[in-house]
């Protein structure tokens, strides 16, 4: 596996070695050892979650607060998206910055979003299965989120903005100036 530290360093991409041959591929999209080895701590994911969508579906800004707090290691197995993680750690000297890679079933591409990060994708192909690891529990009490197109974020989605599909509840998020920090 090859980590690679974004423009923020605690946001990583994962990159798997991908063995291909004409019957097919194969690689380990997660190792224990190596990856703790390369964060610098202990993570202890408890739960995987998946989810279905189709082109233009926007799903986020999300996060949780403390305790409730959730890091996610994310990845596309169909389709493709773009998908970003949002620096809320106000003491952080990239607070309020934002990473956006695209994770693809080609790219084999994988996210880790620590605590600390809103988090949100689009659905760049036809249709998307999105998987992602947790290590905590959803809190409903916990859950905040913020508006996908704050005008004080500027998220450049690479998919065009009044075409999105998104839920009602993402819709009426809170403000990134108005957001519960960490």
């Amino acid at each position: 596996m090859k980590f690679t530290r974004t423009t923020i360093p605690e946001v990583i991409i994962c990159e798997p070695k991908v063995h291909a041959d004409e019957r097919g591929y194969f690689f380990e999209s997660f190792k224990k050892e190596s990856f703790e080895k390369f964060i610098g701590y202990s993570i202890d994911f408890c739960q995987d979650n998946e989810a279905k969508s189709t082109k233009g579906v926007l799903r986020g800004l999300h996060y949780q607060m403390p305790p409730f707090a959730q890091s996610k290691l994310v990845r596309v197995i169909k389709g493709s998206v773009l998908d970003v993680a949002v620096d809320i750690r106000k003491k952080s000297n990239t607070f309020g910055n934002y990473v956006a890679v695209e994770l693809s079933e080609y790219n084999k591409k994988q996210l880790f979003v620590p605590q600390g990060f809103a988090h949100g994708y689009v659905v760049l192909s036809d249709e998307a299965i999105f998987t992602y690891k947790v290590d905590n529990y959803y809190h409903k009490a916990s859950e905040r989120g913020i508006l996908y197109n704050d005008p004080t974020l500027q998220i450049d989605w690479k998919f065009p903005i009044e075409e999105v599909l998104i839920s009602e509840k993402d819709k009426i998020q809170t403000t990134f100036n108005e957001a519960d920090y960490f």
